[in-house]
């Protein structure tokens, strides 16, 4: 918006698809006019303007812009994404906040479900919140939803080209080469009302939208996550340098080994961890994470494991045990993931988690655990046990033995480490609350139905 377009605005006064608010701390009315505009046909907000049109100016902070954006997000059920600008008009700062239509209605603000009726907004009678309902579109996933920040000239031409030969090499994907860029982005639909989705930025955009899309990768020193690192990385860029460039960084912080292929002579080198198995649970991670979190995938490199943590739990019909024998897949964003699909980043059979099992077994390797903790979904690659390991750790040959048999079958009790190990009560505690105040074993569990699982 031009200078001479926001005078022209403001001149217009307060109406349907117009608020003016005289300051930024004037939040609960700025959230109410947010909830009115996205009920109805959408609007601007333009803060430091007072109510009959005098331009005021608000103080511009370090964080003003993306504290009111933060609030508006936070206050707004579905939360509400909205479109800010900084104009300067007479030498006074102007916010202007553009709001959308939403396509999920009814938006509430403090718990209150607003409408824009002329120059007010009144809050909707729950009749009119029982109607609207009624008439709601089809519920779009984060993927789907339109990205205000972006347009076409964001776009990398030359990544989306790569992605159509690619598709059409891998699944026949019936897109012409030469298409326009539009006429190609419109039939993948990633594109609404000619506007571009969140997808498309994640996929195609020469440069970053979302700070929470980034990958953290860390290499531990231990076996614990405590400093210091031995490498840290911040991966940024588009969903293919993502999974790519978290791939790379894995691969240059394990072991490689030699070792006598069957029926040859020559010997090879091998990585400790099978890398299909590590890239396919990265690109799970990115591609079903739930990307209305702030957390980031981390990528997580200890001596003795790697832990890829994904933000977000797994759907509520599937559960860690299903993705241990043949399941659907449920993709949190579909959009996304079909895309992912077309180049062969994935494949939409729900069997990425057998073949990580089955690659780790191949590689001698224990099964990799799946897991859900605060809110992440996590996998864990892990070592087989190293005897020289484990007595750098100061451990004795009972205590190593113990840690074998909990490798195999999952944990360890009092009793069982008598049997194992042709010893007391009392030196089967002491052993074991060594190796749990080493943080290599965590006790559960109370009186007998006390037992001891692997940490590390």
């Amino acid at each position: 918006m031009t200078k001479e377009e926001l005078e022209k605005l403001i001149a217009q006064n307060e109406g349907h698809n117009l608020e003016l608010k005289k300051s930024t701390s004037l939040r609960q009315e700025i959230g109410q006019a947010v909830s009115a505009f996205t009920n109805t046909d959408g609007g601007i907000i333009l803060v430091g303007i007072s109510p009959d049109g005098e331009i005021v100016g608000v103080d511009i902070g370090k964080k003003t812009v993306e504290d009111l954006a933060n609030w508006i997000k936070e206050n707004t059920d579905p939360k509400i994404y909205p479109q800010m600008k900084i104009h300067n008009v007479d030498n006074k700062d102007i916010i202007e906040i553009t709001v959308k239509e939403s396509d999920e209605k009814p938006v509430f603000s403090m718990g209150h479900a607003y409408q824009r009726v002329g120059r007010t907004s009144p809050r909707i009678s729950v009749s009119k919140i029982r109607e609207l309902a009624r008439q709601e579109k089809k519920t779009l996933t984060w993927d789907e939803k339109i990205c205000d920040e972006a347009t076409i000239e964001s776009i990398d031409e030359a990544r989306v080209r790569w992605f159509v030969k690619e598709a059409r090499k891998q699944r026949t994907l019936k897109i012409r080469e030469n298409a326009p860029l539009g006429e190609i982005l419109r039939t993948l639909k990633l594109m609404r009302n000619e506007q571009l989705t969140n997808t498309a930025v994640l996929l195609f955009a020469k440069e970053s939208h979302f700070l929470q899309s980034e990958v953290k990768g860390i290499r531990f020193s231990s076996y614990k996550a405590v400093k210091p690192y031995t490498d840290f990385v911040s991966i940024e860029g588009n969903i293919f340098d993502l999974a790519d460039n978290a791939q790379d960084f894995v691969l240059r912080n394990i072991k490689k080994s030699i070792w006598l292929a069957s029926g040859k002579v020559q010997r090879e080198e091998k990585y400790e961890y099978p890398p299909d198995a590590i890239r396919e649970a990265i690109v799970n991670a990115i591609a079903h994470r739930d990307y209305e979190s702030s957390s980031k995938v981390q990528v997580r490199i200890f001596n003795n494991r790697i832990e890829i943590w994904n933000p977000g739990l797994l759907p509520k019909e599937m559960t860690v045990e299903d993705l241990k024998r043949e399941h659907r897949s449920i993709p949190r964003n579909p959009l996304l993931f079909k895309q992912l699909f077309w180049v062969k980043y994935v494949e939409d059979v729900g069997g990425g988690t057998l073949d990580m099992i089955e690659q780790c077994k191949e590689w001698g390797l224990p099964e990799p655990e799946f897991k859900q903790i605060s809110g992440a979904f996590v996998v864990v690659f892990k070592l087989a046990p190293n005897i020289e390991d484990l007595e750098k750790l100061g451990l004795n040959e009972r205590q190593i033995k113990a840690i074998q048999y909990i490798q195999e079958k999952g944990m360890i009790t009092n009793r069982e480490y008598q049997k194992l190990c042709a010893t007391s009560w009392d030196t089967a505690y002491r052993d074991l609350s060594e190796l749990v105040q080493k943080g290599i074993l965590r006790r559960e569990g109370k009186g007998r139905s006390t037992h001891y699982l692997m940490i590390i």
